[in-house]
């Protein structure tokens, strides 16, 4: 193989036949031996393409500028900032719609297979609203002048923008019209269940028939359909009895909670732990009346590995739903240990999805169900949830 120096290629044009979907919102090159992590690209395409980092050895990034030969899945983009060298919030508007969901199921199976050993695939169900329009939270940096705007992929600089069209019409007209103070980095939108845009404010958000305050820079999902539809899922998956036990973690404001709550009534138990304390604050408020659930403002990893986890159990079911990177070996072995019978495992990243499904694999545990969802099209990301149980 021919010996890279790091550096050497950037800036290059290079022409290439474009290979398979990649996990990050890439496809997957190879020119002259060496792997090239393309986007604005899809699968067959033939394209002339920038590179634009060169910081390892194995592989280089790149942008392809021009389609010589395109994809049927091809479409125009719907925002002009979609573009090589700009917004580097969305990876495929250059899909459609359909396509963008099919990449996303190539990319949930080849995790499940190459991490997991497993020979599984699923659709990733498209959620009610369409690919525009859906975001109803989003954040925004700020310019040295002031003006509000998104950043570039793997950048720092602010793109002074005039609207996007994955939040709904008119939610950052005002936000974007006016100038912020100086030393302002960003800023958080979000849509009120009344309708309203409210930067950096406290927001209400209804689901499962109850409603949330939710403060600024608390987590909340930002497609409005989600966080419904993962309540019918476990609703529909947990095999809890009145009387049962349930552990939530990493609970947030307790929405899941608030289903689990449900099916075990006032003779069980449902345990939140969250280590945010504002969205504990906004939880209690919420499930007030629920006085089966209880919460531990506390990181998971604290709680479950400490030597008096302090916890009610042991749980016939657990819910997980883990930041981007996981749960993590010591977190899957301290689950594993008290022997639940069913564990549900919402993920946002496949690959860290499929690690932990391993790791389970190894205490008995079964990958029974999975389904996966665009939660956020347009982008690379999904939200796939798995239903683990332990053979009787």
């Amino acid at each position: 193989m021919t010996p890279f120096t790091v550096g050497d290629w950037l800036d290059r044009v290079l022409e290439f036949d474009v290979g398979p979907v990649a996990h990050g919102g890439h496809c997957v090159a190879r020119v002259d031996g060496r792997v090239v992590f393309v986007r604005h690209a899809l699968p067959g395409e033939r394209v002339r393409a920038v590179v634009t980092e060169d910081r390892q050895a194995a592989y280089c990034r790149a942008d392809a500028v021009t389609v010589l030969r395109a994809s049927p899945d091809r479409v125009e983009p719907a925002c002009a900032w979609a573009r090589p060298g700009g917004c580097g919030g969305c990876d495929f508007q250059h899909v459609s719609p359909a396509a963008q969901r099919a990449l996303k199921a190539d990319v949930l199976a080849e995790q499940l297979s190459r991490l997991a050993g497993l020979d599984r695939r699923v659709p990733v169900e498209e959620l009610p609203g369409g690919p525009l329009g859906w975001r109803t939270r989003v954040r925004l940096a700020i310019g040295p002048d002031g003006g509000a705007g998104l950043r570039p992929y793997r950048g720092h600089d602010v793109i002074s923008i005039d609207g996007c069209p994955l939040t709904p019409v008119g939610m950052l007209d005002t936000v974007l019209a006016r100038r912020w103070p100086p030393g302002r980095r960003d800023i958080e939108v979000a849509l009120d269940d009344d309708g309203s845009s409210k930067v950096d404010e406290v927001t209400t958000q209804r689901v499962n028939g109850r409603s949330w305050r939710i403060g600024p820079r608390m987590f909340w999902q930002a497609h409005p359909a989600l966080a419904e539809t993962l309540c019918a899922v476990v609703r529909d998956w947990a095999a809890l009895a009145p009387g049962g036990v349930a552990w939530d973690l990493y609970g947030g404001a307790g929405v899941l909670a608030s289903v689990l709550a449900e099916l075990v009534g006032l003779r069980g138990s449902v345990t939140v732990v969250e280590c945010d304390r504002y969205a504990v604050a906004a939880g209690r408020a919420a499930l007030a009346d629920l006085p089966q659930v209880q919460w531990r403002t506390a990181r998971v990893e604290r709680v479950l590995l400490a030597d008096s986890p302090e916890l009610k159990g042991p749980p016939d079911l657990v819910v997980a739903d883990p930041p981007r990177r996981g749960l993590g070996r010591a977190v899957v072995d301290a689950l594993a240990a008290p022997r639940p019978a069913q564990l549900i495992y919402v993920g946002c990243d496949p690959a860290s999805l499929a690690r932990d499904i391993a790791t389970f694999a190894t205490h008995g545990y079964q990958l029974t169900e999975l389904r996966a969802f665009d939660a956020f099209p347009m982008t690379h990301h999904l939200e796939s949830v798995a239903l683990l149980e332990r053979p009787l």
